[in-house]
């Protein structure tokens, strides 16, 4: 790579926006300067080379953003074409009687027109009038108009499925699907595929009015050459009309065919939507895997051969045909054993695959153990998991382990996979150590649209409920995924959902999965790099029993323990104080505040709480009781669930605002008052004012009071 960026390749591309002013300077110097003959052909040349660049490179690229740059390609392409046709009108007019003493042939315009002109319509005007028009229709009416109808409609339906696009984007991040820097990519590949196809609308008007400008080019050389042969140089009519009619056919068909190719090469863009590859991979690719039709096509081409030969046809046309014919049959006929076998041998790997597992002998040992995550599935969903079939669900569960590690700091267990065929086809069940804790059911090859209930009524399918949050739902058929985001629906595949589902029920018991092994692995890790932070609390102050209790209090309520050198800097300054868990857990919390805030501040730095009434804090801080073994709340039954309710009634005026409920209390009760609201509001955040970060502003928006 160094090589490269400092050879001429290199050294060219550092000054490529130089170069692009230059090129457009010189085309509008074009306009107003005359060009030397020599110089017309070699930019007619060039013209003529670089739109066919253009179309190669249309047919290789696999998605239309891999040449975003082309509607800004096309419009200075376009600028460049009439430049010539301005550059080559003015030298046909002013020096198109210029004629080679020995060839007889006008010289005047450069060499290329001419020689394009005489050469390529065979030196007949009828023919090239009809080869020009020919080349301007076929440009306007055909490739043109539905090229930007292609990006009409494209350019609508991507803006139309922009919101929807991002929600999926913010819901794969959410599940761990994909990382903070991917999501980045995808929104900023959205926002560029909406600007490219927009883009692409407009530019299919430098097209069309190129065309048109052509036609008015070619009347005007045509009849401002009669006038200046006839007039101005002393012409008779026939050698005028031969002269100059020869020069703006050669002139006009030296420049619509650039355009064609650049109408051409636009329409393979914007038409490359649904592609996987370059043109010709998707084009071979997708009809060898239809050999049937090679063969009803070769069977067709043979009846015509022998029709053709029954109605006496040329011989040659029969041997066409029937030679046609015959290829295709044996073009299809060979794919079709090659499909045959590679399904042969799938299927014999699989058998042996399960004769192998068959004979291994059952372990009892293995039966006991229990598995900290499992996933239960229905006959109809073990695609999803069988790794010969893609099991892309496995693929998603290294992602949602990846996302946790960074959103909690702890390391997820793998998940064990089991079909169960007690289960409905299309349902599974997720385990916590044996237990179920959660289920759903999800349609395979099909897609769950979820938004507001009077959009989603417009949608055809199977009503439903999202499994992870309650919100409503459709089951959705492929074909009306364009109309579910139209109507600003989220719109997941059923790998989505479940993982999205096992992504939140893995949050929600986090703190069982950290056993002691787990967090010796942690301390172990980081006793590499900070032995003498270990070394001060284990097990010179502290069990590793005992600093497992307070990391599961801080996963317990979704705190990250990544910083594990801090959290155990904390312990070890405040162990001489206290070595009860919950006491260290809330000096650790405070340590950890940057960390708090930042998940619950607003963009503005703010958080926005609720905060209770001074006589309940009072009335709870009386009720704590502590013991050798943990504090206890005593608090009267009747008025604990006043608080309680008052709680649900602020809580609910926030969420009913879209705001998460924050309920931010005296730092002496924050452990007490999260005990009280754990078994009813699991999801209340509890914040004690010790744990606000500096620079974090305290916006109070609700009083819990009775």
């Amino acid at each position: 790579m160094g090589a490269q960026a400092d050879g001429p390749l290199g050294k060219l591309m550092q000054n490529a926006e130089i170069g692009i002013a230059f090129v457009v300077v010189g085309i509008v110097g074009m306009l107003v300067i005359p060009l030397p003959p020599d110089m017309l052909d070699v930019l007619l040349a060039f013209n003529l080379a670089f739109s066919i660049i253009v179309v190669l490179i249309s047919i290789y690229i696999e998605e239309p953003l891999e040449f975003a740059v082309f509607p800004t390609v096309l419009l200075v392409a376009t600028l460049f074409r009439l430049a010539l046709d301005v550059s080559a009108t003015r030298m046909i007019l002013l020096h198109g009687n210029i004629t080679d003493p020995v060839t007889k042939m006008p010289i005047g315009a450069g060499h290329l027109i001419p020689m394009f002109g005489k050469v390529v319509v065979g030196g007949n005007l009828i023919v090239g009038f009809i080869m020009f028009i020919v080349l301007i229709i076929i440009q306007i009416m055909v490739i043109t108009n539905g090229a930007e109808r292609i990006a009409q409609v494209s350019a609508r339906f991507t803006l139309d499925a922009m919101p929807g696009k991002q929600m999926a984007i913010d819901a794969d991040l959410h599940s761990g699907a994909i990382d903070a820097e991917t999501a980045k990519k995808k929104r900023k590949d959205v926002e560029r595929e909406s600007n490219f196809y927009g883009s692409m609308d407009g530019a299919g008007k430098f097209v069309k009015g190129d065309a048109m400008a052509s036609i008015v080019v070619m009347v005007v050389n045509v009849i401002g050459g009669l006038l200046m042969g006839i007039l101005y140089h002393g012409m008779d009519a026939s050698t005028a009309i031969n002269t100059y009619a020869i020069l703006s056919i050669g002139n006009g068909l030296m420049t619509t065919l650039p355009a064609f190719l650049m109408s051409t090469a636009m329409g393979l863009v914007v038409s490359r939507a649904a592609s996987e590859a370059n043109l010709g991979k998707d084009l071979l690719g997708q009809i060898s895997n239809q050999p049937l039709a090679l063969k009803i096509s070769g069977v067709f081409m043979l009846i015509l051969g022998v029709l053709s030969l029954i109605a006496a046809m040329p011989f040659m046309m029969t041997v066409t045909l029937v030679c046609i014919g015959a290829a295709l049959f044996v073009a299809g006929n060979i794919l079709s054993k090659k499909t045959q076998e590679v399904v042969a041998v799938t299927a014999t790997a699989q058998d042996q695959k399960k004769k192998t597992q068959d004979k291994k002998p059952e372990s009892v040992v293995q039966l006991m153990q229990v598995d900290p995550i499992s996933l239960e599935v229905g006959r109809g969903l073990l695609s999803l998991v069988d790794p010969n079939q893609g099991a892309k669900l496995l693929d998603r569960v290294t992602s949602i382990r990846r996302h946790i590690a960074l959103e909690l700091g702890i390391v997820v267990p793998g998940v064990r996979f089991r079909d169960n065929l007690q289960l409905k086809p299309n349902a599974y069940v997720i385990k916590i150590k044996e237990i179920e804790v959660a289920q759903g059911e999800v349609q395979v090859n099909q897609f769950l649209a979820i938004g507001p209930e009077d959009k989603l009524k417009n949608l055809r399918g199977t009503k439903t409920v999202d499994p992870t949050y309650g919100m409503p739902g459709v089951w959705i058929s492929p074909e009306q995924r364009g109309d579910a985001e139209r109507l600003g629906c989220m719109i997941f595949d059923p790998v989505s959902v479940i993982a999205t589902q096992l992504t939140e029920v893995v949050r929600s018991h986090a703190s069982e999965m950290l056993g002691r092994q787990e967090v010796q692995a942690l301390i172990d890790t980081v006793k590499k790099t900070h032995p003498a932070v270990v070394k001060e609390v284990i097990p010179d102050a502290l069990n590793l029993g005992e600093v497992q209790k307070v990391l599961q209090n801080l996963v317990k309520e979704r705190v990250s323990v990544r910083d594990l050198v801090s959290i155990l800097e904390t312990m070890g300054d405040n162990v001489h104080i206290t070595k009860d868990p919950e006491m260290l857990t809330e000096f650790c919390r405070v340590s950890l505040s940057r960390v708090i805030c930042k998940d619950y501040c607003n963009n503005d730095g703010t958080i926005n709480v609720i905060t209770l009434d001074p006589q309940i804090e009072k009335m709870v801080q009386g009720a704590i009781q502590r013991s050798d073994i943990g504090s206890f709340l005593t608090l009267d039954p009747n008025i604990g669930q006043e608080i309680l309710q008052a709680i649900s009634n602020q809580a609910n005026i926030l969420q009913d605002r879209g705001l998460q409920p924050i309920l931010l209390v005296a730092p002496q009760i924050r452990p007490a008052m999260r005990k009280l609201t754990e078994r009813s509001f699991p999801n209340l955040v509890v914040l004690s004012w010790n744990e606000i970060a500096p620079k974090i502003n305290v916006n109070s928006v609700g009083m819990v009071q009775f």
